[in-house]
């Protein structure tokens, strides 16, 4: 990531990456660096003003590590098991290093004194992106979400509604 090129990151993104620094254990973890780097560069957004293209925690991302081939997965906050390889967690340089990161912009993470620069190709689902479209689709089509299926009928003038006199429910004056 260049000077030039702010990370992006939702105000939920970024009140993520402040507590990791503040759980980072000492200088020598391999996060800390690479979380301070983030959060100096960083432009925080609203999540409804952030821009498709960019990396939010739960986009699928398409990036390349390296020289090597493209891949794709999902940016989480944790390991989620049962999505064994398609997950990349930010607890792991590689993953934090995409996170508000735009396509076509790179990261350089240095993980086993190996750096490795990390290439945002393209964010294919970003969840932001995702919710803005469904509202902008819901408002364009807005329709009633209740309809009344049965009307009673308007009741005569000087006549309120009143409970059967045959009940033996004493009334709200019983109380």
């Amino acid at each position: 990531m260049r000077p030039d090129q702010p990370c992006l990151l939702t105000t939920k993104d970024f009140a993520i990456l402040e507590v990791m620094l503040g759980r980072c254990l000492g200088r020598d973890d391999p996060l800390r660096p690479i979380i301070a780097a983030k959060l100096a560069a960083a432009r925080v957004v609203l999540h409804e003003d952030i821009p498709a293209g960019v990396v939010t925690l739960n986009s699928r991302v398409r990036y390349r590590a390296g020289d090597g081939p493209a891949q794709t997965r999902v940016i989480s906050h944790d390991e989620m098991h049962g999505l064994v390889g398609s997950i990349l967690p930010i607890r792991q340089p590689r993953g934090l290093a995409l996170l508000g990161l735009a396509e076509g912009q790179s990261f350089a993470v240095t993980q086993n004194r190996q750096a490795t620069v990390m290439t945002v190709l393209e964010v294919i689902y970003q969840p932001e992106a995702a919710r803005h479209a469904r509202s902008k689709l819901s408002g364009a089509y807005a329709a009633p979400r209740l309809r009344l299926v049965h009307d009673a009928g308007p009741l005569s003038p000087g006549k309120a509604a009143r409970p059967p006199t045959n009940s033996d429910d004493p009334g709200p004056s019983a109380a």
